[in-house]
């Protein structure tokens, strides 16, 4: 008689659901620029933590988990920019222990080398503040762009470094955009006296007028309060050391809300709108616009030509 071996079923396993990052944005229509950040040859722990706090800079569209290796090259990176829809480089280096900074525009260029005369990372920077904020969804969107400065004149470099730093980060509608994906914002402020960059990373946030900061904080926290040795609940707004009933200025910038935006701030109220700087913080110095990516004719050189050509040399040779 025949046997019948029993057989275990197999239990069916559905793959993973990988969410892709669109390439094209949904309201404006243009393609989503997307950048890899990663460093060339060898650089000191602090560049190097540098790095990855401009990388949370470029975040959501940017590759936070960026792995190099001594032998990967320019071309590595942009054979795997091609796929996946890269279209900046953010290149960080420290030839003769003068870190540079190097965006450039995929596949064909321009670059923009800039050299960082000073820097503070986003860890210094939250050191240094009372009470550091940084919240979990802060980079779930990206960051607004303000330029400041680089309007004066015709001179040509300050126009392509314009246009490089508007089209690294999506565009918006202001018209459709919703406040509350406002979290962010990168300035850059072009001193012409100085012919420096001040590169400034702040975080926005809301705070209704006319509430207190007792109040604002018992809303967002749920925190139940000891009213044991009060006599009444007017005690406990009024109480001293708890602050006045606006802890926004005056002359603080005010935006009218049209939809909710937390559980304090409300849609049909006003609320003042702060900055508070998270980091990293960056004085940077246009010295070379090159054609290419990281090669070809050089469109602006703030050293001279003989110059450059002599720095390319020593930075070829580290």
């Amino acid at each position: 008689m025949a046997r019948f071996k029993n057989r275990k079923k197999k239990n069916f396993v559905k793959p993973p659901i990988v969410k892709k990052q669109p390439n094209v944005n949904q309201v404006t229509g243009d393609k989503i620029p997307k950048s890899f950040v990663f460093s060339r040859g060898k650089i000191p722990g602090p560049i190097k933590q540098l790095e990855l706090d401009i990388r949370k800079i470029m975040l959501p569209y940017t590759a936070i988990k960026l792995k190099e290796k001594k032998r990967n090259n320019l071309k590595d990176f942009l054979n795997v920019a091609g796929p996946m829809g890269v279209t900046h480089f953010l290149i960080l280096s420290n030839p003769k222990s003068i870190p540079h900074l190097r965006v450039a525009r995929t596949p064909q260029g321009p670059t923009l080398t800039f050299e960082i005369r000073e820097y503070a990372l986003a860890a210094d920077i939250a050191r240094a503040q009372t009470r550091p904020r940084c919240p979990k969804d802060l980079f779930n969107n990206p960051p607004l762009v303000v330029l400041s400065g680089f309007g004066g004149g015709d001179q040509q470099h300050l126009k392509l470094t314009t246009i490089m730093f508007q089209n690294m980060f999506p565009a918006i509608d202001i018209n459709t955009v919703k406040l509350s994906s406002c979290q962010r914002i990168v300035l850059l402020n072009y001193n012409s006296d100085t012919k420096l960059i001040d590169f400034r990373h702040y975080s926005i946030r809301l705070q209704p007028v006319g509430v207190s900061r007792r109040i604002r904080k018992f809303v967002q926290n749920h925190q139940v309060p000891d009213l044991r040795n009060l006599q009444d609940v007017s005690d406990f707004v009024t109480k001293a050391g708890y602050g006045s009933e606006s802890e926004a200025d005056e002359e603080a910038a005010t935006v009218s809300l049209t939809s909710d935006v937390g559980r304090v701030n409300r849609a049909s109220s006003k609320s003042a709108v702060k900055l508070q700087e998270i980091g990293p913080r960056m004085t940077l110095q246009l010295v070379k616009i090159e054609e290419g990516l990281c090669s070809g004719g050089v469109i602006f050189s703030e050293y001279g030509k003989e110059a450059a050509e002599a720095k390319d040399a020593a930075n070829e040779g580290d």
